[in-house]
C-alpha cells in the first residue's frame, strides 16, 4: 500500500540526515501516515516532524524541511510540501490515480484485500447466546460486529474461523429444562408449578404446545427427571434452530457450533483443570474449588467448581479456551461478549496465562447496549411477547440490510440509538439507503451501456480529467488502506464510514460528469470509472454482509 511505502521513504529519509549530521536523536517515533481532512493539503500527511522536533532540538517546520530534502523520488507522488507547524503532505500523480481503475476492474472482488494478517490463523467466537430463548437485538449487534469481522480479517489474509459456542450445559439451561417441562404439563392440563427462577416468556409456552402437539403425553408418564430431560432436550434442540435461522437471515453464518457439552465428554475441560492446577493456581476452601488469579494480579479470586461439584461459566470457559489455544492452536482468538461480561475479561486473559499462552492472543471485544426508538419514543416493548423485541422482530420491520448497515454505523463499546423510523425511509437521510442508492444507479447507468453498446471497447483513461472524477478515484484508492485499519483495530465502524463517503464522492461525480455522451471514447473512460466504482461499492458492503443491489 502506498502509505507503507510512504512512511518507509520517511524513515529511510530521517536516518540519512541523521548519518549525514543534519539531526541526532535516540528513538524513530513511529511514522504515521494520514489522509488530510482538507484536500487542499494533499493525499497523504505526516506529522513526524512535530513529534521528533524536541529530541532533535529544532523547530518543527524546520526538521520537517530537513527531512523533505533528504526525500528520494516517490513514483505515485507528484509533489510534497511542507505546512506549518510542520507537517510534511504528499499529492499523488494524476496518472497514479487513473491506473487504478484498470487495477480495480482486473481485482474484481479481491479488490482490497492485503497482507495484514500474513496467513495466521484466528478464530472469531460471537453471539454464542444461550439456547433458552430467541435472539434480541442486542444479540443482533453482537452477531454484525463479529461477522464483519471475519470478513473483513479474511480479507486482510487472516485464515479465519467463525465458531458459535453453545452453551448447552449448566445451570442456565437445567433451569430452562424445568420451565419447559412445568409449561409442557400445565399445556396437558396437570396441576404443575413453575419454578420461581423459571423462564417466563411467552416463546417457552408456545414451545410446550409444540412438544405436546408431537409427543402427547409421553414425557409427563415418565419420572419426572428422565421427563425433563426429555422436553429439555427437544426444547433446546427448536429453540437452536431458530437462532440458526434468524443468524442465517441476517447473513451470519459459522464454519462451526461448539458444543460446551463437548468440552466434558472428550476430557477437555478435565485437562484445562489439569493443568491449571499443576500451574499452582488452584486452591480448595469452603469446599469450592478456586482459580487464584489474584496470584496473576487480579483484584480476588476466583470459583471454578462449587461447592456442590458444578463447573461455574468461568470453569467452562476456561476449558474451552484450552482447546482454543492448545488443542486447536490458533494464533490468536477474538471473542464477542456482551458489555455485561466486562468484568470476566481480566480472569479469562489470566486463565490464558496459565495455559502457557500469551494473554494478548486473546482479544475480547464487547457490545454496549441498544435503544429502540421510533423517532424520539423509546420503544420498550415486544408487540408479539409484551417482553423484549426479538432480532427477527426487528428485521422484519426494518429489513437485513438496515439492521446490518446501522448496528455497525458506531463503535461497539458506545451504546447505540437504533432508530426504526429512520431505518426503514427511502431517502438520503437514510445512510443505508443513500449507499444502496449508489449502486443501484450505477447498474442502471451500465445496463443503459450495453443496450447502447458501448463497453466492448479499450478507453483512454487520460480523458478523466474533471475534478469530481480524480475526487472519485481518491477514495476509491483507500478501500485497502480501511481494510488494513479494521484488521488492525477491529473496529468495523469504519467501513460504513467509507462506504458513505464513496457514494457522496460517487453522487458528486454524477452530478457533475454525464457518463453516456456523445464523445464515444469520453464516455468509455467514464464508464470504467462507474464500472470501477461499482466494484468497490459492492465490496464495501459485501464486507458489511449488506446486500448491493441493482435495482431500488
Amino acid at each position: 500500500m502506498i502509505r507503507s511505502k510512504l512512511a518507509e521513504s520517511l524513515r529511510d529519509a530521517i536516518h540519512s540526515a541523521q548519518e549525514s549530521g543534519d539531526i541526532t536523536f535516540t528513538t524513530l517515533p513511529e511514522v504515521v501516515i494520514e489522509r488530510p481532512q482538507d484536500p487542499e493539503h494533499g493525499d497523504f500527511a505526516s506529522g513526524i516532524a512535530l513529534k521528533l522536533a524536541r529530541s532533535v532540538r529544532m523547530s518543527p517546520l524546520q526538521l520537517a524541511h530537513i527531512i523533505v530534502r533528504r526525500l528520494e523520488p516517490i513514483g505515485e507522488i507528484a509533489s510534497v510540501s511542507v505546512a506549518a507547524p510542520g507537517f510534511i503532505n504528499f499529492e499523488v500523480k494524476r496518472d497514479w490515480l487513473v491506473e487504478l481503475i484498470p487495477a480495480v476492474l482486473n481485482a474484481g472482488d479481491t479488490y482490497g484485500n492485503v497482507t495484514t494478517g500474513a496467513g495466521k490463523t484466528v478464530q472469531v467466537e460471537f453471539v454464542s447466546a444461550n439456547p433458552t430463548g430467541p435472539l434480541h437485538v442486542g444479540h443482533g449487534r453482537g452477531a454484525v460486529l463479529g461477522s464483519t469481522l471475519a470478513n473483513v480479517l479474511e480479507a486482510a489474509g487472516y485464515e479465519v474461523q467463525r465458531e458459535y459456542y453453545l452453551n448447552d450445559s449448566g445451570n442456565q439451561i437445567r433451569t430452562f429444562g424445568r420451565s419447559l417441562y412445568a409449561r409442557y404439563r400445565q399445556a396437558l392440563g396437570d396441576d404443575v408449578q413453575m419454578p420461581p427462577d423459571g423462564y417466563l416468556g411467552d416463546y417457552v409456552t408456545d414451545v410446550a404446545r409444540s412438544i405436546v402437539d408431537a409427543h402427547g403425553r409421553r414425557f409427563a408418564d415418565m419420572p419426572e427427571d428422565e421427563g425433563t430431560q426429555g422436553v429439555s432436550d427437544i426444547g433446546t434442540a427448536m429453540l437452536t434452530d431458530g437462532i440458526r435461522d434468524d443468524l442465517a437471515a441476517l447473513n451470519v453464518e459459522f464454519d462451526q457450533w461448539f458444543s460446551e457439552k463437548s468440552l466434558y465428554e472428550n476430557g477437555e475441560y478435565a485437562e484445562a483443570m489439569s493443568l491449571i492446577r499443576d500451574g499452582g493456581y488452584v486452591a480448595e476452601r469452603e469446599g469450592a474449588v478456586w482459580f487464584e488469579s489474584s496470584l496473576l494480579g487480579e483484584d480476588k479470586d476466583n470459583v471454578l467448581v462449587r461447592s456442590d461439584g458444578s463447573p461455574t461459566y468461568f470453569a467452562s470457559d476456561a476449558g474451552y479456551h484450552y482447546n482454543k489455544f492448545v488443542r486447536r492452536g490458533f494464533d490468536r482468538v477474538i471473542d464477542i461478549w456482551g458489555a455485561d461480561h466486562q468484568g470476566h475479561i481480566p480472569r479469562m486473559k489470566a486463565v490464558v496465562k496459565t495455559l502457557g499462552k500469551d494473554p494478548e492472543q486473546l482479544t475480547v471485544l464487547t457490545c454496549q447496549l441498544v435503544t429502540l426508538r421510533r423517532g424520539q419514543e423509546i420503544v420498550r416493548a415486544s408487540k408479539r411477547s409484551g417482553d423484549v423485541i426479538s432480532l427477527r422482530e426487528l428485521m422484519d420491520e426494518v429489513g437485513v440490510a438496515a439492521c446490518r448497515y446501522i448496528f455497525l454505523s458506531r463503535s461497539p463499546d458506545s451504546q447505540m440509538d437504533f432508530d426504526i423510523e429512520m431505518a426503514k425511509r427511502q431517502s438520503a437521510d437514510n445512510p443505508v439507503y443513500y449507499v444502496q442508492y449508489a449502486h443501484a444507479r450505477i447498474a442502471s447507468i451500465v445496463k443503459n451501456a450495453q443496450e447502447l453498446g458501448v463497453t466492448d471497447e479499450a478507453p483512454d483513461m487520460g480523458l478523466l480529467n474533471d475534478e469530481a472524477e480524480l475526487a472519485l478515484l481518491r477514495v476509491l484508492s483507500r478501500l485497502p488502506e480501511v481494510v488494513d485499519e479494521v484488521a488492525r483495530t477491529l473496529e468495523p465502524h469504519h467501513l460504513p464510514y467509507y462506504a458513505q463517503e464513496l457514494a457522496t464522492a460517487f453522487h458528486a461525480f454524477y452530478k457533475q460528469c454525464r457518463v453516456l455522451t456523445d464523445d464515444r471514447q469520453l464516455t468509455l473512460a467514464r464508464l470504467s470509472l462507474v464500472n470501477a466504482t461499482k466494484i468497490v461499492l459492492a465490496r464495501t458492503l459485501g464486507l458489511m454482509g449488506v446486500p448491493a443491489p441493482d435495482h431500488m
